[in-house]
C-alpha cells in the first residue's frame, strides 16, 4: 500500500509539474519548449500527452486503480 501510494504520488506530482506548473514546474509553455528542443514535435501536444499519462497514471496508481495492469 505504502508503495502504491508513494509511486503513484511521486508520478502525479511530475505530471502536474507538466501541466500545471506546481511544484516548481514550468508548465505546458516550458515544457513543450523543453520537448521541442529535444526533438518531440509538436511539443505543446506532447508535454500534454505526458503530463496527462503521468498525472492520471499515478492518480490511477495511487487510488489501486491501475494495479492490474501494473503487475
Amino acid at each position: 500500500l505504502l508503495l502504491r501510494l508513494g509511486t503513484g504520488g511521486v508520478l502525479a506530482a511530475h505530471g502536474t509539474q507538466k501541466l500545471l506548473g506546481w511544484f516548481g514546474g514550468g508548465g505546458l509553455g516550458e515544457t513543450g519548449r523543453a520537448m521541442e528542443a529535444m526533438g518531440y514535435a509538436p511539443g505543446r501536444a506532447s508535454a500534454t500527452a505526458a503530463g496527462l499519462a503521468e498525472a492520471g497514471g499515478g492518480t490511477l496508481l495511487a487510488l489501486g486503480l491501475a494495479t492490474p495492469a501494473a503487475g
